[in-house]
């Protein structure tokens, strides 16, 4: 079926939409609602068999949807109405929440429901969630009305006050900053943490500090510092501890606000953010390999079970500046100083890695030196995973994960990833070659004709697909707040069998014929040959993408690439996954 894709950005879950819609064999294109485009224009071009807006901040007009079907996806339950749906939710502290599929109509989120379904609300930021237990449920949604749409016969059903749990429909305003506003003196730490998680990516809680006006993004709850409340008390791996009137919360992100007629303001660490208005504070950054209690917040710990190792990470928005590369590489070499078998690289849940920190590298005094810095940092993580011996590490996928971030993955003997993730392996719509051994690692995945072609097209790529491509070795089908306890399950069983020691004494031969025949360093230095060469050009189309990413400048049409119909993925259906499935033991395809 000829489906067309109407939303605001193409962000994580129209990526996902699009990837899964494609593999279950629909012809599928892009149009992205925007303020100097015809979207009526565009729909008559595509002439589609169905609309879906995954993701949509304006309403379908209304010559659009009297012409064609149209489905929007609300991220609410039958009955919730507004735009900011999920804000809402974890402001007031829901447990379930839900996701509805509903037909355009004159009404926003009022239209007939083709399909609902509810999820947990974990006490996680908004970001991660809509990423997460958000996402699934929209996804089943999406699938189900599109396979009701399809059969012909299903009739939506009426939003019915009297058949929903709360027979009152709730449409509520846009949550402003008068209602997220935090009252240091009187908000205890869990009313902080609330206010926080509802804002975490955007907008941010908008707060004082200096007297000047920020925005507050993320929170994590501090279990043993105290001070005054609203004071700031210590740093940690780029973030500020600020007290509570019971606690206190680390703050991993700032953002100045923008004045009139002054240049746009972006999301830093916070300590980076503040730079020399920040007072002397102890510095509370674990060295080593960080052995905090799990109550404690950090964005890299490690833990053992047994025989196997856990390194786990968690970057704001998946991006690793030089500082956090460095700290992770420190942080990996000790972890190999183990003695462990196995070692699992990743987090608990949502992001893996999107490669280099563009916000940082935009702060800095001169980009191209910092983008510079910033790649030969991730290139010798990359290069410290790939010629590590001694043990077999797994990459374990919790969510998303972008260029170097699955670069770095693929560095690894083995790629475990939850169902729910979505890949995207390529880099040229940042105008970037692209490093991190790519040239090495992803030919020797997938070969160099699907290398090639992931390249090129540059579209996200579904777990599932990527299963079927040989890009991961397993699909873990389970919710995010589970993937950590199936993986850690999965690999004591790894380290447990027999032939894991052999695959580790194989290592090191498979590496010594590899430097001989066609040396790591030599990928190294022809990406970086490519990589210099774009930095150092000040008219290299990476400056203008990266500025207008951080800024976040609106796009003036929709992607020559996104446009396009893209065809059912080319790759075989792979087989069924299970959650239990013992992790193989030979080498995943095309290695």
């Amino acid at each position: 079926m000829h489906i067309l894709l109407v939303a605001s950005a193409f962000n994580s879950l129209t990526q996902r939409v699009h990837a899964e819609l494609r593999d279950r064999g629909h012809a599928v294109a892009v149009e992205l609602a925007l303020p100097d485009a015809s979207l009526p224009d565009a729909v008559r071009r595509h002439a589609p068999r169905l609309v879906l807006a995954p993701m949509l901040r304006t309403a379908i007009p209304e010559d659009v949807w009297t012409a064609y079907p149209c489905l929007v996806v609300h991220p609410g339950p039958v009955g919730d109405r507004g735009p900011s749906s999920l804000d809402w939710a974890i402001h007031e502290g829901h447990d379930v929440w839900g996701v509805t599929v509903l037909q355009a109509d004159a009404e926003m989120d009022a239209g007939d429901v083709w399909a609902s379904v509810p999820c947990p609300v974990p006490p996680v930021g908004k970001s991660d969630l809509y990423r997460g237990e958000i996402a699934d449920a929209a996804l089943r949604a999406v699938l189900l009305a599109v396979d009701r749409f399809a059969g012909g016969t299903y009739v939506p059903r009426r939003q019915d006050p009297a058949a929903t749990a709360d027979p009152r429909p709730r449409t509520r305003p846009y949550l402003d900053q008068g209602v997220r506003r935090i009252d240091w003196a009187e908000d205890s730490t869990r009313t902080v943490l609330r206010k926080l998680r509802a804002a975490d990516s955007q907008p941010g809680v908008l707060d004082v500090l200096f007297g000047e006006e920020w925005y507050l993004h993320g929170g994590h709850p501090e279990p043993v510092l105290r001070g005054h409340p609203g004071a700031l008390l210590a740093t940690r791996a780029g973030a500020v501890c600020r007290a509570t009137t019971d606690g206190a919360v680390w703050i991993p992100e700032l953002r100045l606000r923008r004045l009139r007629g002054a240049p746009p303001t972006f999301k830093l660490p916070a300590v980076r953010a503040l730079g020399d208005r920040l007072p002397a504070l102890p510095d509370h950054t674990p060295e080593g390999l960080p052995d905090l209690p799990e109550s404690a917040w950090t964005d890299i710990r490690y833990r053992e079970d047994g025989t196997v190792g856990f390194l786990s990470f968690s970057f704001p928005g998946g991006a690793l500046s030089t500082e956090q590369c460095r700290r992770l590489l420190d942080a990996y070499r000790k972890a190999c100083e183990r003695p462990t078998s196995v070692l699992v690289l990743g987090g608990a849940r949502d992001f893996f890695c999107n490669g280099i920190h563009l916000n940082v590298i935009e702060a800095a005094a001169d980009p191209a030196a910092e983008s510079w810095a910033n790649i030969n940092a991730v290139d010798d993580l990359v290069e410290a995973v790939l010629t590590t011996t001694d043990r077999l590490v797994v990459a374990a996928v919790a969510g998303n994960a972008a260029a170097g971030g699955v670069m770095l993955a693929l560095a690894a003997d083995e790629v475990w990833c939850r169902s729910g993730a979505v890949l995207n392996p390529h880099y040229r719509l940042m105008g970037l070659y692209g490093s991190e051994y790519w040239t090495h690692t992803l030919p020797r995945r997938v070969g160099p004709v699907a290398a090639a072609r992931l390249m090129s097209e540059a579209l996200p790529v579904s777990a599932a697909a990527a299963l079927g491509l040989g890009l991961v070795d397993r699909v873990v089908e389970c919710a995010p707040d589970a993937f950590a306890a199936e993986v850690a399950q999965r690999a004591a069983r790894l380290a447990a069998l027999p032939a894991t020691a052999d695959r580790v004494t194989a290592k090191k031969a498979d590496l010594d014929r590899l430097q001989t025949l066609t040396p790591l360093a030599g990928f190294r230095e022809r990406e970086l040959a490519r990589m210099r060469e774009t930095f150092d050009d000040p008219h290299a189309s990476y400056h203008a993408l990266r500025r207008a990413f951080v800024h976040k400048k609106r796009l003036t049409g929709t992607p020559p690439h996104l446009a396009r119909v893209a065809p059912a993925a080319p790759h075989p259906s792979p087989p069924a996954v299970t959650g239990m499935a013992l992790p193989g033991v030979s080498p995943g395809p095309n290695r």
